[in-house]
């Protein structure tokens, strides 16, 4: 068991996308960082670069987020910060959606984020000081926005989620969150942003005129888990350049 003073952090899809933009914001600071991902290749790689400890995993699968966060815990003594960016994007109106597609989706987005937050919570609530717990929402959750069907309501799951934990843990010190950004440039959004005709049009949507970077997103998730923000929880915080509460110009 670590008994250094520096933060353990867990993040499932750290290999990519806003996780990984995460994972390399808090390697700048003495930490303790774990990461989790579907593709093993690239997670080792990735973990390689920012000298954290890595496992190969599916967070559909709550044995084995089970089993990596109790490793993580058992390892340090303590969890105290756990972010969930495993995730999916399906633009579909519902009367095409397929009962697979749509099963898919509420998995890998909201079932995740189940998974995470409940074996995190399960080691926080009994730690001192309690923990951050960030999820990743959407947009798309609050703003009624065409072909969304079945992202908006497995986000809008997530957010409930995150609601629900935070009153049910605050008074055991846990922390939370959620950042709901709109169109970010990843590498899972890669078919939207690099077809030049949709980035255009959803720029457009978005008050600040362009679409976001997942260095932005992972910025907030950063202020989220650090110890400062402890008065901080039950929160939903739009990075999506205004498009989830005012009107862009005409």
């Amino acid at each position: 068991m670590s008994n250094d003073s520096h933060p353990v952090v867990a993040i499932v899809g750290g290999s990519s996308g806003i996780g990984l933009a995460v994972a390399q914001r808090l390697a700048t600071a003495p930490r303790h960082l774990h990461l989790a991902a579907r593709d093993a290749t690239r997670l080792e790689a990735r973990a390689g670069e920012l000298g954290a400890d890595y496992r190969a995993l599916d967070a559909r699968d709550s044995a084995a987020v089970e089993a990596w966060l109790d490793e993580v815990h058992t390892r340090h003594g303590r969890l105290d910060g756990v972010v969930n960016c495993a995730g999916s994007i399906l633009l579909k109106p519902a009367h095409l959606l397929t009962d697979q597609e749509f099963a898919d989706t509420l998995a890998l987005n909201l079932t995740t984020a189940f998974n995470v937050l409940r074996s995190a919570a399960r080691r926080m609530m009994r730690q001192p000081g309690g923990g951050s717990i960030v999820l990743l929402s959407s947009v798309a959750a609050r703003r009624g926005l065409i072909n969304h069907e079945a992202i908006a309501a497995a986000k809008a799951g997530v957010e409930g989620l995150a609601l629900a934990a935070a009153a049910s843990y605050a008074r055991q010190g846990v922390r939370v969150n959620c950042v709901a950004p709109g169109l970010t440039r990843t590498d899972l959004s890669r078919n939207l942003t690099q077809n030049e005709a949709v980035a255009k049009a959803s720029a457009a949507l978005h008050p600040l005129g362009r679409l976001g970077e997942a260095t932005e997103v992972a910025s907030a998730i950063c202020w989220l888990l650090d110890r400062e923000q402890s008065w901080v929880t039950g929160q939903v915080l739009g990075i999506d350049g205004g498009l989830g509460s005012i009107q862009a110009r005409n």
